[in-house]
């Protein structure tokens, strides 16, 4: 019964509170996707954020009877999400990727190499170089403090609103407003400094880190932890528009390139 996506999640929520266990099993599976995406941003490694999307159901089982409606219940889910992965204990990413100073040196001391040998030129090579840019982009996240991080992900890569973001976080609008504004700063800063995609004039390239980052270990062609299908066409995309657009429009495409296209 409660498998057709008919039911709304208030009707999933009185069912689950009466014990019916198919209606628990709907909610989660329409809401622990959407749990996972905020994880694997905030902690930057899947299994890792697997074991977060773990915990979290485990308190929305835990906590679902306390729901008293005062809020709909994905501003109710979300803030027990957002509670977590703000107290929740370090991961290792997050250990390493601790300030944007630190990236930026590790970036620096990543050699530059040429991409061309017979091993790099077949067609996975770009699946290789955006598994480097996907795991570039999550470092950048992770040297954002976890309440930057977090609105950031809401924010950029979800476009909530400031009241929506406001009520999860349950800080006012303003300041939701002005966090996002402050996580934008720091990070495009950064990026304006660093990257060739988003600055033809900056050095580092993805496909001159690649081979680089393949033989330090940090990315592994036989385990690729981050590339998707859909993702083939993102950087070739942003290498045709980067050149000719504004300012404010090279701000948008990084949201919604290099942010929100990625495989989660």
């Amino acid at each position: 019964m409660f498998n057709e996506r008919k039911f709304d999640d208030d009707q999933l929520v009185s069912a689950a509170q009466q014990g019916n266990q198919p209606a628990l099993e709907q909610l989660i599976l329409r809401h622990q996707r959407w749990i996972y995406n905020i994880a694997i941003r905030m902690v930057g490694n899947p299994r890792d954020a697997e074991d977060v999307t773990q915990e979290i159901l485990l308190k929305l089982i835990a906590k679902l009877n306390t729901f008293q409606r005062k809020s709909s219940f994905r501003t109710w889910l979300y803030r027990i999400t957002a509670h977590h992965v703000l107290d929740m204990k370090k991961r290792p990413q997050e250990e390493r990727f601790v300030s944007f100073e630190r990236l930026g040196a590790l970036i620096d001391q990543t050699s530059d190499e040429e991409y061309l040998d017979a091993r790099m030129a077949s067609p996975d090579s770009a699946i290789l170089v955006e598994d480097t840019r996907i795991r570039c982009m999550m470092g950048m996240l992770l040297c954002l403090d976890r309440s930057q991080r977090l609105v950031f992900i809401l924010g950029v890569i979800y476009g909530v609103t400031a009241q929506f973001g406001g009520d999860v976080l349950e800080i006012s609008p303003e300041n939701f407003r002005q966090q996002l504004a402050r996580a934008r700063k720091q990070l495009f800063n950064f990026m304006d400094e660093k990257c060739g995609l988003v600055k033809p004039t900056n050095p580092c390239r993805c496909i001159r880190k690649t081979r680089a980052a393949i033989a330090a270990g940090r990315v592994d062609p036989e385990h690729l932890q981050f590339y998707s299908q859909h993702l083939h066409s993102a950087k070739t995309m942003a290498a045709q528009h980067v050149q000719t657009v504004t300012l404010d429009d090279i701000a948008r495409l990084r949201d919604q390139q290099f942010f929100q296209n990625q495989p989660f």
